[in-house]
């Protein structure tokens, strides 16, 4: 219509053009540019907190990435470590597992509970033949609540006994008022409680006081030097000495892809039990004269870059000093085991063999970790930069704390008090 008030232009223009050509290079360099300024990488998302429960991040860091940088072959940890921290770093590792989501109700807590709840302000506890539980927690503590709690071997001292402490048989079927209340503790997760048990103590949270394998008691006896640099020739320790068929049989399967050292009796390619003690003269223990092989565990371990941890059973909630001996030796686990294993670690700690589709595949990952500096120190990044998950509480429902825990749980029974069971 040639007399139109309104006038006709092509929709793309050359000015048109030119136009939105500028907007978009605005637009990237934008967003190329300010997250330089912001101290975050183009990959990080920027969230404000008020949607911080809505929107999920996408934070990439170096495990996310391996492969992508060239092959680097490397023996020092430390220096290894300066690599993470100059590429990833705290804040963006803490950023990424912010909301790492993980079953609360696998550990019990520890350091909560009504007080009033507690009948008795003192529980003597004689501990019988009980396996695992060394001499040296014998004691009397003070724990929450100000009640005390007396934990011994010796029946004098435990004359007045609230809890009589088995393992290696049954307790009385039946009990009266007047007598110690029955508790058993198995770390195995073999054994079931009987209904013979007043109470009973096990890895799994269910139990009426939980016992993870987490703490210190376990290898207080053991060499506590750690390594520094790490071996690259060798990648892998394992040690076994009780030679299960389907463990050995998994370890083997394994083994045969990475270069390892297999100490203890099962899988032996070293040459003997005390190899590890001639390999490594800084794990010989000054006060043993006579040293066993276990003593050399901790330390042997923290020169190579991973531990293999196989589980004796696969079920959930048993995770065994198999996996925490690694963890504080400054090694990496590869790990078979518990289903819910992520509910007991620190985040980003372990190599999960059960998301991997094969052997192989899990091989060739180890393999292309251990020439990866920045991605295997971000294996360590949990205990640099204070990112537990559930690992914390772990710990404080290991037997380390078991006297205090044992004696609060038979307070709130009424100790020898309690009503019988016949």
């Amino acid at each position: 219509m040639a007399n139109s008030k309104y006038k006709s232009y092509p929709i793309f223009s050359s000015q048109c053009i030119s136009y939105l050509a500028s907007l978009l290079a605005v637009a990237i360099v934008l967003t190329l540019v300010l997250p330089s300024f912001l101290g975050t990488s183009p990959s990080l998302r920027i969230i404000d907190k008020k949607d911080d429960a809505k929107i999920p991040v996408n934070i990439t860091t170096a495990v996310d990435s391996i492969g992508t940088r060239p092959r680097e072959p490397f023996t020092d940890l430390k220096l290894a470590y300066d690599h993470w921290d100059s590429e990833v770093g705290c804040s963006r590792f803490r950023d990424k597992f912010r909301r790492w989501k993980v079953n609360k109700t696998a550990v019990q807590q520890t350091d909560s509970g009504d007080c009033s709840k507690l009948k008795l302000d003192h529980v003597s506890v004689h501990v019988k033949m009980v396996m695992w539980i060394p001499d040296y927690l014998d004691g009397l503590y003070e724990c929450r609540c100000g009640l005390s709690c007396l934990w011994t071997r010796n029946e004098a001292l435990a004359d007045r006994a609230d809890v009589g402490l088995y393992q290696f048989y049954s307790p009385p079927e039946t009990r009266n008022t007047g007598e110690p209340l029955r508790a058993f503790v198995e770390l195995e997760a073999w054994r079931a409680p009987t209904g013979h048990e007043d109470i009973f103590i096990s890895y799994h949270s269910s139990s009426d006081v939980q016992a993870t394998y987490a703490g210190k008691t376990f290898r207080t006896t053991r060499s506590y030097n750690v390594a520094n640099m790490k071996r690259d020739d060798v990648l892998v320790y394992w040690s076994s000495s009780r030679c299960l068929d389907s463990r050995d049989a998994t370890a083997k399967s394994f083994l045969s892809h990475v270069p390892h050292h297999s100490f203890g009796r099962c899988l032996n390619n070293v040459g003997g039990n005390d190899t590890a003690l001639e390999m490594y003269p800084d794990c010989q223990m000054r006060d043993n004269p006579v040293p066993q092989w276990w003593d050399h565990l901790h330390c042997a371990m923290s020169h190579y870059k991973f531990v293999l941890a196989i589980e004796n059973t696969w079920t959930e909630s048993y995770v065994s000093e198999k996996l925490f001996y690694p963890l504080e030796a400054g090694a990496v686990p590869i790990y078979f085991g518990a289903p819910n294993v992520w509910d007991l670690v620190p985040p980003n700690s372990i190599i999960d063999a059960s998301k991997f589709e094969s052997i192989e595949k899990l091989a060739e990952y180890v393999k292309a970790v251990a020439e990866d500096p920045v991605a295997y120190a971000e294996f360590h990044a949990w205990r640099r930069c204070g990112v537990l998950g559930n690992y914390g509480k772990v710990r404080l429902a290991s037997l380390d704390t078991l006297p205090c825990r044992l004696c609060e749980f038979a307070s709130m029974k009424g100790g020898r008090n309690a009503t019988s069971t016949r």
